[in-house]
């Protein structure tokens, strides 16, 4: 479980192609002797399981599955990628929940920088984008954000200066594609009012909002 709060931003290293999978090591400014072997890391968003390590680099594997999703099948030598650990017990929940199990990948569409912030427009896959709701969070290339607008696929997001510069957002262009992750409860909402497969199970918004679960 991991917060959306970005702790570096790493640098790709090395690339190596296993069968399916991808073995990727990234340069990091996080402690190396604090992380342990099997420790989940978030790459851009995507939860990868550190297998080894060197002075300043862990190594990890993304299978077959992640690189179907995520941006990770396209990564390059070189490339700059968001890290976060694991949310540790006790740790302050400055972003939201955030499961490090990537959805899909939305493109941005349109940039725009004024004093406050940046203002960035994304395009989500369909089936993600029936998730995304005006001011809920949403999980992008690892970044915890706020969603301001929405409009059919395409939503709205203000980086504010500090995440522009700790972030890879400050110099994004149009035209690049991110991991996306949208809220789990959205999700489990979902589910609830659908019946989750079971027979009486179903819920109302009428049901949901008369209990207070919408308030």
């Amino acid at each position: 479980m991991f917060t959306g709060l970005i702790e570096d931003i790493g640098t790709v290293r090395a690339v190596d192609r296993r069968g399916g999978g991808l073995s990727i090591g990234v340069r990091t400014a996080l402690p190396i002797a604090e992380i342990a072997v099997g420790a989940s890391i978030a790459v851009d968003g995507a939860c990868l399981t550190a297998e080894r390590f060197d002075a300043d680099c862990f190594y990890a594997v993304a299978g077959r599955e992640t690189l179907s999703v995520t941006t990770l099948g396209d990564v390059r030598v070189g490339q700059a990628v968001h890290l976060e650990r694991a949310l540790a017990v006790g740790d302050r929940l400055g972003g939201h929940l955030v499961q490090g199990h990537v959805d899909g990948i939305a493109m941005l569409r349109s940039r725009a920088d004024t004093t406050e912030s940046v203002v960035l427009w994304f395009e989500a896959p369909a089936e993600s984008a029936r998730y995304i709701a005006a001011k809920g969070s949403v999980c992008l290339a690892g970044v915890s954000l706020t969603v301001n607008e929405r409009d059919g696929c395409r939503f709205r997001v203000n980086v504010v200066p500090h995440t522009a510069r700790a972030t890879r957002f400050g110099s994004m262009r149009p035209g690049e594609a991110v991991n996306l992750e949208v809220d789990v409860l959205a999700k489990y909402v979902e589910r609830l009012l659908s019946g989750g497969g079971s027979p009486g199970m179903s819920l109302s918004l009428e049901t949901l909002a008369r209990s207070g679960f919408l308030r």
